[in-house]
């Protein structure tokens, strides 16, 4: 890789509506609670941990011609990242509702985003969208774009490497005729089981991913030990005990955007893996939609993670 390595990423930029539990949750009845808005989605979110870890940006994502779309154009103007996006002037900018409850574990995720399904397919095929192709040294991508746009994105990526997200169980099937084209994949223990058919877990669960012909992978569960795997081998990271809960439902994100500026910088999945595990639990403590990754409170978060650990 370049020292000045430049990614493109194609996927979900829209609004992220979060509302909390304020006390214990009660199923089928009315919770008193808070909810806030922000700009979200699964690229967009790992993408700003990408810059933030010291890599130039670029996104292709499809919005609406609503006052939605003006909101998610300014969010990634703010975070510096080159906006490739497509708006279409007579649909409704996707968005991503969930409900957490007081410890910040996510309840229900209702995703109201049928323009990806619609306008990726066709998009993928612009000049524009092979230049941009062609400008970068990596793609990262999310499975909210349909396996037709995912496949014609790897024949155009040449070669690059692929990064990519699963986004939720429903959604990682959409790779699955295509797992052997991607660099890595993150996905939660979910989204893994449901690649796989089952729920296995450790060293199993890698066996049966790289059966499906998954060559490389990093797998979330909440507290639990990161697993990760690829041609070196299969480990485990202990991710640190936060300091304080705020919401664990950006965490996913964030270590896929830290790892992922981590291994174009040249690390290995294993100490890269460990700075995603670190941006993770800075994300975690944060109360803010985008958590602040200083240099020296991102040096400090890194010492806290332990080196992987084989898993035999």
């Amino acid at each position: 890789m370049p020292t000045s390595p430049t990614i493109l990423a194609l996927g979900g930029a829209h609004i992220d509506r979060r509302g909390q539990v304020s006390g214990t949750y009660v199923p089928a009845a009315s919770n008193p609670g808070m909810m806030r808005e922000d700009v979200g989605g699964v690229v967009f979110n790992a993408l700003r941990s990408v810059v933030k870890r010291g890599v130039s940006a670029s996104l292709i994502s499809v919005r609406g011609g609503d006052a939605a779309a003006d909101t998610v154009a300014a969010a990634i103007d703010n975070a510096g990242i080159a906006d490739l996006s497509v708006v279409f002037l007579d649909r409704t900018t996707p968005s991503y509702t969930a409900v957490i409850d007081a410890e910040g574990e996510l309840i229900v995720g209702l995703a109201d985003m049928a323009l990806y399904d619609l306008a990726f397919p066709k998009q993928i095929r612009r000049s524009k969208v092979r230049e941009a192709i062609t400008a970068a040294d990596a793609i990262l991508c999310d499975a909210n774009l349909p396996t037709a746009a995912l496949e014609r994105l790897m024949a155009l990526a040449d070669g690059r490497p692929i990064f990519a997200i699963a986004v939720s169980p429903a959604k990682v099937v959409r790779l699955t005729p295509l797992l052997r084209r991607l660099s890595l994949l993150f996905m939660n223990r979910r989204e893994a089981a449901a690649l796989v058919g089952a729920e296995p877990s450790g060293k199993t669960l890698v066996g049966k991913l790289k059966q499906a012909g998954l060559n490389a992978g990093v797998v979330t569960a909440g507290s639990a030990p990161v697993l990760g795997f690829d041609d070196t081998g299969i480990f485990e990271i202990d991710p640190p005990t936060p300091r304080r809960v705020a919401d664990v439902t950006g965490a996913g994100d964030a270590l896929t955007g830290a790892t992922v500026a981590a291994m174009l910088r040249g690390l290995p999945l294993r100490p890269a893996l460990c700075e995603g595990v670190a941006a993770a639990m800075l994300a975690i403590e944060s109360p803010e939609a985008v958590p602040s990754f200083t240099t020296a409170n991102f040096t400090q978060a890194l010492a806290l993670v332990p080196e992987a650990r084989e898993v035999a």
